[in-house]
């Protein structure tokens, strides 16, 4: 039983030395690949990012993975990150194929029903996003924007664009 709820005490060596390990080497492998290997600009980046913590969390924690073997699947992701964004940068149709396009939800004292449809978005979500962001009437509003990495961004009728979790800050720059 003791086992069952503590484990081996090799268990618990072996996490104290693979995991300052794996920690070293992930973030050695995303420095080298640069800032965007951790950027949430579109779905796929976060597919990564979302991969590489489990992949880190698998290594520390499953006794079968070696060190090698997880330092290479963390390589692996990082330089699979790596070859779709350099292609995507150089070849539109591969960035098409990868990348999606922004969205317009609402403009203009209209929802656009047919792009929240086609991006499973409902009217209730946009005007959560709406109060919680500070807005109290649709006048101060001119759009609303689905962004490719899933955020929501609002163009204000005076022109500013704010995007989610800054516009509580620009709103009070600007009243300031």
């Amino acid at each position: 039983m003791k086992d069952l709820i503590f484990g081996q005490s090799t268990d618990y060596i072996r996490m104290l030395i693979i995991a300052p390990l794996s920690y070293m080497f992930l973030i050695l492998f995303i420095r080298v690949a640069g800032k965007r290997t951790l950027s949430k600009m579109n779905a796929f980046d976060l597919i990564i990012t979302v991969s590489l913590g489990s992949t880190f969390a698998t290594v520390i924690l499953d006794n079968s993975i070696t060190l090698f073997q997880g330092m290479t699947a963390l390589l692996l992701l990082i330089l699979l990150q790596y070859i779709v964004t350099f292609t995507s940068v150089r070849s539109e149709a591969f960035s098409r194929i990868i990348k999606s396009e922004p969205s317009l939800l609402y403009y203009e004292g209209r929802f656009m029903k047919k792009n929240m449809k086609k991006e499973r978005v409902v009217k209730d979500e946009v005007e959560q996003f709406l109060r919680i962001e500070g807005y109290s009437s649709y006048d101060q509003i001119s759009a609303v924007i689905l962004e490719t990495d899933g955020s929501l961004s609002v163009l204000s009728s005076d022109g500013k664009l704010i995007t989610k979790g800054m516009a509580k800050k620009e709103t009070d720059k600007g009243g300031s």
